[in-house]
């Protein structure tokens, strides 16, 4: 069942497809075992960092912040590795869907899978950036009212959602549609017969979109508040170097995701209203693959946007500015003394110690007078 095994047997079936059309496949079946691997690989890395931070902090509101980014890495992770499975096991069955599937079960299940593991880190991510922004604007509130239980509950709720909105085209019998590559299972959004065709796919883009305003919204209003923290030197704002942290991350949370969902959310909601010709599925496709880098480049926030290697960086780019005016400061030694001997002015020796007399002489006349 390799990806290599499967192609080589299409290639040489009776019906002959092109060599454009073997390359193709094999190139589709190499990029989705990457991105399978890849993913995994990232979010078990992020995991493991995130429960690692969660087993030693003593601070109420960041332990709250890693158990709903611990909770986002676990459903990026089981997103890769189940939809992943799954785009492996039809390309292995040369993508006959009639054959290894008459009664449509697994494209249903694949459909399931897509719009549950597409929609609920939306939806987390717009529940982390409430819950900072309630952090941080009301800190009371929050030590009082987000108790683990309540976060733990308010997790379930996102879940549950999601699933409900994965599982409502099977419960109203409108079951998901092979694409027109054949490779993968979706919302039935061309040539659409009801009103209820319609209002599916336009139910998963809205709360996708709704999920994304709500984040940029509270990410807005918590960075506002910590840079007006942060200048008024209020007392408070000592406890903030973690919220800054956290801010951070949410930040780039909430740009990657804008960037990879919301060309497929916006194409969606035109391909279920628009009248006219439809739009290509290949831009479909293509806009499908760019919003599973988003549980692909999700993990790395936390990997590599931590305060240890956030200080790490700052010492570098320090130390990388102090050699570079180390060498400046020569550079400007050498041209003195050059320019020093030229004129032969006999102003005593071009050492470059002698500018190392002004600010002495100028303190000197500070504190006489």
């Amino acid at each position: 069942m390799s990806a290599n095994g499967s192609s080589e047997t299409l290639c040489g079936s009776e019906v002959r497809p092109s060599n454009d059309t073997c390359s193709q496949e094999e190139l589709s079946v190499a990029a989705s075992a990457v991105s399978m691997t890849v993913g995994i690989f990232s979010n078990s890395l992020a995991l493991f960092i995130l429960v690692k931070s969660y087993r030693r902090i003593k601070i109420k509101s960041k332990a709250c912040f890693l158990l709903f980014a611990s909770s986002l890495v676990v459903t990026d992770l089981l997103g890769h590795l189940v939809n992943g499975s799954l785009v492996l096991f039809v390309y292995s069955s040369h993508r006959k869907w009639e054959h290894f599937d008459p009664h449509r079960i697994v494209c249903s299940i694949f459909g399931v899978c897509m719009v549950f593991f597409g929609l609920s880190p939306l939806l987390l991510g717009s529940v982390m950036a409430v819950e900072r922004c309630i952090g941080v604007t009301r800190p009371i509130f929050h030590s009082t009212a987000l108790a683990s239980h309540h976060v733990k509950r308010l997790l379930g709720l996102m879940w549950l959602l999601a699933a409900l909105v994965a599982v409502l085209p099977v419960l109203l019998w409108r079951p998901y549609k092979v694409q027109s590559s054949r490779s993968w299972c979706f919302f039935h959004m061309e040539e659409p017969k009801d009103w209820l065709d319609v209002l599916l796919p336009l139910l998963f883009s809205l709360l996708g979109l709704l999920a994304l305003a709500l984040s940029i919204v509270c990410n807005t209003l918590t960075s506002c508040a910590l840079l007006q923290a942060r200048l008024c030197r209020r007392r408070h704002c000592r406890g903030t170097p973690h919220h800054v942290e956290m801010i951070c991350q949410l930040l780039v949370i909430m740009l990657v995701a804008c960037v990879c969902w919301g060309p497929l959310l916006i194409h969606i909601i035109l391909m279920s209203t628009s009248t006219k010709d439809k739009p290509a599925p290949v831009s479909l496709l293509m806009v499908v693959r760019m919003a599973t880098w988003n549980q692909i480049l999700d993990p790395w926030v936390y990997i590599l946007l931590r305060k240890a290697v956030l200080r790490k960086v700052f010492m570098l780019t320090h130390r990388y500015w102090l050699l570079k005016s180390h060498y400046h400061h020569r550079w400007q030694c050498s041209m003195l003394r050059s320019s020093v001997e030229r004129g032969k002015s006999g102003a005593g020796p071009s050492d470059c110690r002698c500018l190392s007399r002004f600010p002495q002489q100028s303190t000197g006349i500070k504190f006489i007078t």
